[in-house]
């Protein structure tokens, strides 16, 4: 490869890398529940997407980063263990009640209860905004399970959401 041809390679994909980092970042964030972990999965997506950057077609880089982003997380989960939900949340509520940001962490430990695929559907169906047949193709299950994992991730969230009483945490 020339060196013209690699500089602009680079270019192209650093202005990528700066529109869809912040997407890609917070896509990892609720995948993980942990800021440093999401960082570095998002590290491991841009550098693999990278690599393959010559094949990748422009217009679908970010669906293909995040695809790339969600399959290092599996490949993540599998190699260090299955992770296990706590039985209880921990109290984190300032005395005058939840702010903004106690409801993004609260929408975390919610979605880290739920099982790996029912947590990915959730995340990138109805965060992600992508069609059932984009998050079927993503993940490599059917459209089915998709719908079927929504549904029960979607029914564990409004279960512990209404077994919450209101002002104690609850998203309300």
């Amino acid at each position: 490869m020339e060196a013209g041809e690699k500089a602009g390679r680079d270019a192209e994909f650093s202005a990528f890398m700066a529109e869809a980092a912040p997407s890609l970042l917070r896509t990892a964030w609720l995948l993980t529940g942990d800021a440093d972990r999401a960082q570095e999965l998002v590290q491991a997506a841009l550098v693999k997407t990278y690599v393959a950057w010559r094949r990748v077609r422009r217009e679908d880089a970010l669906a293909y980063a995040r695809r790339v982003l969600v399959n290092h997380k599996t490949d993540v989960w599998r190699r260090t263990g299955r992770e296990v939900p706590a039985p209880e949340l921990p109290e984190s509520l300032a005395a005058e009640g939840p702010s903004p940001v106690d409801h993004r962490d609260e929408v975390v430990r919610l979605l880290r209860r739920l099982p790996e695929q029912q947590r990915r559907v959730v995340v990138l169906r109805y965060y992600a905004d992508l069609p059932e047949q984009a998050v079927a193709e993503m993940l490599g299950i059917s459209v089915g399970a998709v719908k079927s994992s929504a549904s029960r991730g979607l029914a564990a969230l409004r279960a512990h959401l209404s077994a919450t009483p209101a002002g104690e945490g609850s998203l309300r």
